[in-house]
């Protein structure tokens, strides 16, 4: 069994696209034993996937002291490789500090971290920007593997998890929504009246979900929506987005794991570009974005991306059934 330990503290979508590569790696070289440096917050999260054996807990608030303790238990075990996946300074320490025979970096590392690599994997061809998962997908092919994705993401039972809310309605899995963003120029204000027509001219259950509470004043039907927010945890987010029937969220880590387990996915996107942050790959046959105008979520109304919802619910049957395009 060979040692890999990968580092990649943070964010939450970047952990997801790392996840995905690991995925993918450890389909076609089932012989890696998998370890992970990951911030505490997101620990949840990679404890539970079904691809990684151990991971180092990385609590910021610990300062120096805590580095070099955690470093100190990274160092107890030798790694035939390590892969720095974030590409900053505190990574580029983190692999510095290991015992592993190779240390391969990003391309595109920062504020020296490459300083600290023995190897750093080529960048896509073309030299244009590309989807974060595009890049991390180059590490699998220095370790001789095909740099493709393997199958949705899968993590371990959720089966002790009351998920009772999540329900269908007319025989329908619920509509999960994460309303929320860190940037205020990421962050739509029109899921309150896009859930409302969802429930009352679609008959869709909705939930919402995210860290922050946020309030929704539209009036609904008995058990037709459920508002989840300031009150969902890292736990419990695979298995509430395992009982969904689609995600619409914001660009944002939560669409991206939905995404990665294959659930039905519409992004909604203000400035930044679908087509470097959307959920991967966007020609998938169960993702979908939806930009507004010249880039302006303050110009996208609910009303059209219900018209837009309702269309993709007859093409998203047509697009599995085509299956997806296998990224190259």
């Amino acid at each position: 069994m060979r040692e890999l330990l990968i580092i990649q503290p943070s964010s939450l979508a970047d952990i997801v696209h790392g996840l995905q590569v690991t995925a993918s790696l450890k389909a076609q070289q089932p012989g890696w034993r998998v370890s992970w440096i990951v911030r505490d917050v997101f620990a949840p999260l990679v404890r539970s996937s079904t691809v990684v054996d151990q991971i180092f807990v990385f609590r910021r608030q610990g300062g120096v002291r805590g580095f070099f303790r955690l470093m100190r238990e990274v160092r107890a075990q030798n790694f035939d490789t390590a892969l720095d996946f974030q590409g900053l300074l505190r990574s580029g320490l983190m692999i510095k500090w290991t015992h592993a025979a190779r240390k391969i970096g990003r391309p595109d590392a920062r504020e020296g971290a490459s300083l600290f690599y023995d190897e750093t994997v080529k960048a896509p061809a073309g030299g244009a920007p590309v989807h974060p998962l595009e890049l991390l997908l180059q590490f699998c092919a220095v370790l001789g593997a095909r740099p493709e994705l393997d199958g949705p993401l899968q993590f371990r039972d959720h089966a002790r998890l009351n998920l009772g809310f999540m329900d269908a309605r007319h025989g329908l899995r619920p509509i999960l929504m994460f309303p929320d963003s860190r940037r205020l120029d990421k962050k739509w204000d029109g899921f309150a009246q896009l859930s409302s027509l969802l429930v009352r001219e679609a008959g869709r259950k909705v939930v919402w979900a995210g860290n922050n509470y946020l309030p929704c004043k539209e009036a609904f039907p008995d058990g037709a929506f459920v508002n989840l927010t300031g009150n969902t945890s890292l736990n419990s987010l695979t298995a509430l987005i395992g009982h969904a029937d689609w995600v619409i969220a914001n660009d944002s880590g939560p669409l991206q794991l939905a995404a990665a387990m294959r659930v039905k996915t519409l992004g909604i996107f203000g400035p930044t570009d679908p087509r470097l942050s959307g959920p991967y790959p966007l020609n998938g046959p169960t993702n979908f974005v939806i930009q507004a105008p010249v880039g302006d979520l303050k110009l996208l109304q609910p009303k059209d991306v219900f018209v837009r919802f309702k269309r993709l619910l007859q093409v998203a049957p047509l697009r599995a059934a085509a299956g997806p395009a296998r990224p190259s």
